[in-house]
């Protein structure tokens, strides 16, 4: 078979290449959940699409529990105000939610709504003020994480969905660091998280 043919071969079995490569390039995470026919195509023909992705520079990691994405692995110290801001509402998120009890990975459970992210906003108003959020922005902010792949709308507000392991995953890694330390477990600032995390290039 010659290297066209092959190649032509390899590329019939990813027919949904292209629309993979748009949405993992636009900074979007894609999920299990919201899009289960792609999560299969992608699950299906992993390797092929590991490796065609890499050698084209770009690292695609797939977790098991349900999500995808494009990883850079460059470390960023200037991280953008879009990225600062998701890691702070997420952050507050699961504060709220653990302070009343809930179980942090069972998140994908979890219906927000605007009225709710008022009540965190009360919360941690002076947190939420000094990076220039107010609840109408918090909503904007949810749309945001919905264009990303981090939540998806519904009638009655958001779902949260598995990418924001991500998220959830380096905050328990701090507070377990903080704890290991001996310090008063504490939010973790904003500039603490992942700096891998979508910025303000990625479109929307």
């Amino acid at each position: 078979m010659t290297i066209p043919h092959a190649l032509a071969a390899a590329l019939s079995q990813m027919p949904a290449l292209a629309e993979l490569f748009r949405l993992f390039l636009s900074g979007k995470h894609l999920n299990r959940m919201a899009e289960p026919a792609l999560w299969a195509e992608l699950e299906q023909h992993e390797a092929s699409y590991v490796g065609l992705f890499a050698a084209l520079g770009f690292e695609l990691r797939l977790d098991a529990r349900g999500f995808a994405w494009f990883h850079n692995s460059d470390a960023n110290s200037n991280i953008g105000k879009i990225s600062r801001q998701l890691a702070l509402l997420f952050m507050v998120i699961f504060d709220a939610q653990a302070n009343a009890g809930k179980a942090l990975q069972r998140f994908t459970d979890w219906l927000i709504d605007s009225a709710w992210l008022a009540e965190v906003y009360k919360q941690q108003q002076d947190l939420l003020d000094a990076e220039g959020l107010n609840p109408d922005a918090l909503v904007e902010l949810m749309g945001r994480a919905c264009n990303l792949g981090f939540a998806v709308p519904e009638p009655a507000g958001w779902r949260l969905l598995p990418a924001v392991c991500r998220y959830l995953d380096h905050f328990e890694s701090l507070a377990l660091t903080a704890k290991t330390d001996g310090d008063e477990e504490s939010t973790p600032a904003a500039e603490d998280w992942t700096a891998d995390a979508p910025d303000d290039e990625e479109n929307s």
